[in-house]
């Protein structure tokens, strides 16, 4: 026998600053008017992405809780009580996807423990885009999130999965902190090899967008791009 519990809507966001219309579908657009009940990572932006493609919406009207990094695993049930309740509730990232690269992740699983009904909605993945427009192996990747801070760390993790790349033939994928996007890419000169492909994707979908892959031996007489605190994906291949 079904259960009477709202749904669990993932709710993507555009993943650039700009308009909603351009990268988050109109059928997305009409469930969020649907949504009173929200779960966010920042209460402020949240707002302002959900009167972007709601002008109209009664801010007043919605209810939004919040979901970081630093939320406790005993408060995340919690937040799914409306579900419980018959309200459906919608989860949103600061940016892109939900749950992916985003501490939503915690929230979908208890909801599977809960027996609530979990339904992502189509939109902009910063990953996915940057694998699509690498030229690299779409066929077989890994997202690796952020690499150690420690450089002797970094060094190996980064050794690790240039050999994993060459050895399964598989795009491996990694992010930085925007403020050391220039040191990583100038790191990633230093200890990749000279034949290894390099992506770099930075902006996606906005004005400054700036997408190359080519062998680091490539890069090294190529000028470099301008990554300073501008949001950037990073992929490799060594074939």
């Amino acid at each position: 026998m079904a259960n009477s519990f709202g749904n669990l809507y993932l709710i993507p966001v555009p993943i650039h600053e700009g308009e909603a219309s351009f990268s988050i579908p109109k059928g997305v657009i009409e469930r969020v008017k649907q949504l009173n009940h929200f779960v966010v990572e920042n209460e402020k932006t949240a707002r302002k992405m959900i009167r972007c493609i709601y002008p109209e919406v009664s801010q007043p009207a919605l209810t939004l809780s919040i979901l970081d990094k630093n939320t406790p695993i005993i408060e995340i049930e919690s937040l799914l009580f409306p579900c419980q309740k018959g309200i459906s509730v919608g989860l949103m990232s600061e940016a892109g996807v939900p749950a992916v690269a985003d501490p939503g992740s915690r929230l979908v699983e208890v909801a599977h423990q809960k027996n609530i009904k979990v339904i992502p909605l189509v939109g902009p993945s910063s990953i996915l885009l940057a694998l699509m427009a690498s030229g690299l192996n779409g066929q077989s990747f890994a997202f690796n999130g952020y690499l150690p801070i420690d450089s002797n760390d970094k060094k190996k993790t980064v050794l690790e999965l240039e050999k994993r790349s060459f050895s399964f033939s598989q795009t491996q994928i990694f992010m930085e902190t925007p403020y050391r996007n220039d040191k990583m890419f100038e790191f990633l000169l230093k200890i990749l090899s000279h034949e290894t492909l390099l992506s770099v994707a930075v902006e996606i979908n906005g004005k400054r967008e700036y997408i190359k892959t080519l062998p680091v031996g490539v890069w090294k007489s190529t000028k470099a791009p301008d990554l300073h605190k501008r949001p950037a994906i990073f992929s490799i291949l060594k074939k």
